[in-house]
């Protein structure tokens, strides 16, 4: 599991090591960065398979926009299931990406039989498995 800013005295310290300037003055510029609404939140980034769910699966789903309320009526079921980490949405022939976690792949058959089919208004539905991660940036490349 990697933490960014979760020990504050520890990460600010050495950002400001590396920013070149001293810790309050870094204070400063994140209370600024915060009230212009620049950062929005210090956040964990977990890492699922040291939970314990070794399964990720990225199922993408063009919906059945015949009906009126299919986009919608579809996003407040995937918000209910909690095995969902992500929801994403596109323009072009996929609308909806969901990014779905298990134990195993029997957690995910069960997850999947019993809360992803189940699901509104999903027209067509492709599942691709996770086999490795290569690149996962969450900084900005200065």
């Amino acid at each position: 599991m990697r933490h960014y800013l979760a020990e504050p005295a520890i990460e600010r310290a050495l950002l400001a090591e590396r920013a070149g300037v001293t810790p309050a003055t870094l204070w400063r510029r994140l209370e600024r960065l915060r009230e212009a609404g620049v950062i929005r939140a210090e956040t964990a980034v977990v890492d699922w398979p040291s939970l314990g769910y070794a399964v990720e699966v990225s199922l993408r789903f063009t919906l059945d926009k015949t009906h009126p309320r299919a986009f919608d009526e579809f996003i407040v079921a995937a918000r209910e299931v909690p095995e969902v980490v992500a929801i994403e949405t596109f323009l072009g022939r996929v609308d909806v990406r969901l990014n779905v976690i298990a134990r195993d792949m029997a957690h995910y058959q069960e997850v999947y039989r019993r809360r992803i089919l189940t699901l509104p208004h999903i027209a067509e539905l492709e599942a691709l498995m996770l086999i490795s991660t290569i690149k996962d940036a969450e900084g900005l490349p200065l």
